[in-house]
């Protein structure tokens, strides 16, 4: 239920014994979408993700010529020439506003791509001049809005960029590369960066559709040209997505499994493994299936997120209830995020009562006395699950615009209600 004044309820918490589907990862749906899109036969994608980042992305495709049509759950993908003369709308989706621009230098024509107005202020600046360092002719600008002249070709070779503010500006370049004429060695010479296993995920990505991709150190790629297969893909679930649910059992002192874990996997959610076992839950994986039993009790941490940092709003809201303070570090990059995550999270744990310090590189948080309040979401999908968490053990708490959560899981309030009432 939702209030009209756009605050959902959030439900306080009760012990519940519960299984929890997740839909796809996001992370491997919209690199899966662009590699279809280049592919040299049409890909089916099995169990793709169905959400708001999802479903820009394919527009965002279709727009440049790519045919989509959905088989039940499954999506087969029809590549065809890629054309411009259109304009892509990016909402706040990362993924679409940093891995499409690539693809547009490889179309015929302009191509205009804008967002909505928080995406406006997120960095962009990397993938820009990415462009115009391989020849690419993009209008004057350094952020959303700005057009792409698709000439139909690239030429490729070398490249240095400085990715510091999301690993998204390195994994957008290596989707596209197979199809420059040279390839790409693609070099990352910042102090920083951020989110590296989402660029291990890029790379399996490409090997397995047939691609010469290599990481020939942490901070220098290689991707040969040549031909992207087709064929048959199957998404794993989003392993991110899981964090809340699992928070949720272990402040309720409950359990809950979650099928389909792969045993080996490139997405950074499954670190909760260990994040959560140090923080008092009981984890176990067995048969594809993990299972967490919580004790009511958590313990707070202090842990580099600078790998998982998606991973934080979950890890905050747990630390905003645990038994003992918290520091979170490595996480300066979520300042770019659909908010500035660490300043969001520091304004919402300090208003609910406990406190939270912002630090130059992330948080530190002292559990405090809590009170109910309208937790703000700031647009962001992650934040409004962190309000979720919180709301489990403040009665009367209410989170802002819950539909927000759309963007990576639609029906999430509906999910949530399902498990507790298990």
């Amino acid at each position: 239920m939702i209030e009209e004044n756009g605050f959902w309820p959030a439900p306080s918490g009760r012990r519940f014994d519960a299984t929890v589907l997740l839909p796809g990862s996001k992370s491997l749906t919209n690199r899966e979408l662009v590699l279809a899109a280049l592919a040299s036969s049409p890909t089916t994608l099995i169990a793709p993700l169905r959400s708001r980042d999802s479903d820009l992305m394919i527009k965002a495709l279709e727009a440049l010529g790519t045919r989509f049509d959905w088989q039940g759950d499954d999506l087969i993908v029809t590549p065809n020439p890629l054309t411009g003369n259109v304009g892509i709308d990016c909402g706040l989706a990362g993924t679409v506003m940093r891995f499409v621009p690539p693809l547009a230098m490889l179309a015929t024509g302009e191509v205009t791509f804008d967002g909505d107005e928080g995406a406006r202020r997120r960095p962009m600046h990397t993938t820009i001049e990415s462009l115009r360092s391989l020849g690419a002719e993009v209008s004057d600008a350094t952020s959303l809005p700005f057009t792409v002249h698709g000439t139909g070709s690239v030429a490729g070779g070398e490249l240095e960029i400085d990715a510091s503010a999301s690993s998204q500006f390195v994994s957008g370049l290596l989707l596209a590369a197979a199809r420059f004429e040279k390839g790409l060695t693609l070099t990352h010479v910042g102090s920083e960066l951020p989110s590296q296993p989402h660029i291990e995920m890029t790379i399996k990505c490409l090997q397995d559709r047939g691609v010469g991709a290599s990481a020939i150190s942490d901070s220098k790629w290689r991707v040969e040209p040549g031909t992207i297969a087709g064929g048959q893909v199957v998404i794993e679930p989003d392993l991110s997505n899981s964090g809340p649910f699992l928070a949720a059992a272990m402040v309720t002192g409950s359990t809950v499994r979650i099928p389909n874990w792969p045993g080996e996997t490139t997405q950074v959610g499954k670190q909760y493994i260990d994040l959560l076992s140090r923080m008092g839950a009981e984890v176990s994986l067995s048969d594809g299936t993990l299972t967490l039993k919580g004790s009511g009790v958590i313990i707070g941490i202090e842990v580099d997120l600078s790998e998982a940092g998606e991973l934080t709003p979950t890890i905050a809201a747990l630390a905003t209830l645990a038994s003992s303070p918290s520091r979170l570090t490595g996480i300066k990059h979520l300042r770019g995020h659909e908010t500035d995550r660490i300043a969001a999270l520091a304004n919402e744990i300090n208003r609910v009562g406990a406190k939270a310090v912002e630090l130059e590189d992330g948080l530190e948080i002292i559990p405090g006395d809590l009170k109910p309040v309208k937790w703000l979401s700031y647009h962001d999908h992650r934040i409004a699950t962190a309000g979720a968490i919180v709301g489990l053990r403040v009665p009367g708490l209410e989170v802002e615009n819950i539909q927000t959560t759309s963007k990576t899981m639609p029906g999430f309030e509906h999910i949530w209600q399902k498990m507790l009432d298990s």
